[in-house]
């Protein structure tokens, strides 16, 4: 089976680049017409907020204002990267775009595959199990479990 709407689900963990090449291999020996989008999620999390944790006093103040420049700093950064991939799938001959989010990753992949009509959706597993898992949620089991479509999951290697 070939696949002609490929999504690739990328993070900034060391398997970022791994499932950027899956999803650009199986692009590039599709038949002519496949395309690649690439996605990142920015999750709002206590990673982003940490300086407000307390929520209390004059950290408060301001809090908008350092917020919307963390956010503006980290979407510049987060459409260079993505638009360097997609320069080099455009490079291999891939038509290819991109496009992120801010916000739950699970639904936002899973939302945004379907508006694309993807028919693949290649995503990185770090291979969390048990409490960490529970704790910290799975994406790649989100999505699993509520993709529109077909899903390859990139296995961190077990060391």
């Amino acid at each position: 089976m070939t696949f002609q709407r490929i999504f690739a689900a990328l993070d900034r963990s060391d398997l970022g680049p791994e499932v950027f090449a899956q999803a650009l291999n199986l692009a590039r020996n599709a038949q002519p017409g496949a395309a690649l989008k690439l996605f990142h999620c920015l999750p709002l999390d206590n990673q982003l907020l940490s300086p407000y944790a307390s929520g209390a006093g004059e950290e408060l103040l301001g809090f908008a204002q350092n917020l919307q420049e963390r956010l503006q700093a980290e979407s510049r950064d987060i459409q260079r990267w993505l638009e360097d991939y997609a320069q080099q799938a455009r490079s291999a001959g891939v038509t290819a775009e991109w496009d992120w989010a801010l916000g739950e990753p699970g639904r936002q992949i899973r939302d945004l595959a379907q508006r694309w009509d993807a028919d693949l959706i290649i995503i990185g597993r770090r291979g969390l199990q048990g409490f960490a898992e529970m704790v910290l949620g799975s994406v790649s089991n989100y999505i699993v479990h509520q993709a529109p479509c077909s899903v390859l999951i990139i296995q961190t290697p077990r060391v």
